[in-house]
């Protein structure tokens, strides 16, 4: 596997060797070892999620304070999004920036998105069915977000309609969220 540091360093860009030939592919989309070595850590993967959305689906920018910190690895399996990680950690030198990334079925491109993200994406195809294998398990309490368009943070997302829970569009502001201390 190809591992890449995007534009903020901790955020990475997993990509798979694919083997292929005229009867489909094979690849390994986990290894323990591998990965713990392209994270210089140890990980524990607690709980899998995987959603299916529509053509226009943004969701997040989510993520869950500690003690319930989510660190998460995330890939689609169907279609096409816009994937992006904001570094909401107060101490970061990045602290505010985001990096986005096209996953799809197609590229096979995994995000490794460490505890002290928001995280979201935007469907890009008809539908698009999205995985994540996260280090914490769901817990309301901790669970937060930020709007999709905060004028501090400005992602550039791709220009198309969007729909979005009223939970995502009600959403605060960077200035007013609840952010990591560390």
């Amino acid at each position: 596997m190809k591992v890449t540091p995007l534009a903020i360093p901790d955020v990475l860009l997993i990509e798979p060797e694919v083997f292929g030939d005229d009867r489909g592919f094979f690849f390994e989309s986990f290894n323990q070892n591998k990965f713990e070595e392209a994270v210089k850590r140890k990980i524990n993967f607690v709980q899998d999620n995987h959603s299916k959305s529509i053509k226009g689906v943004l969701r997040g920018l989510h993520y869950q304070l500690p003690p319930k910190a989510q660190g998460k690895l995330v890939r689609v399996i169907q279609g096409e999004v816009f994937d992006v990680a904001v570094d909401i950690r107060k101490s970061s030198p990045t602290f505010g920036k985001w990096v986005g990334e096209i996953l799809s079925d197609d590229n096979k491109k995994q995000i490794w998105i460490p505890e002290g993200f928001a995280h979201g994406f935007l469907t890009l195809s008809e539908t698009a069915e999205f995985l994540y294998k996260t280090t914490d398990f769901y817990n309301k309490e901790y669970e937060f977000g930020i709007r999709w368009d905060d004028q501090t943070i400005c992602i550039k997302w791709p220009k198309i309609d969007f729909l979005m829970s009223n939970k995502d569009q009600s959403a605060p502001n960077f200035s007013q969220a609840h952010l990591f201390s560390f």
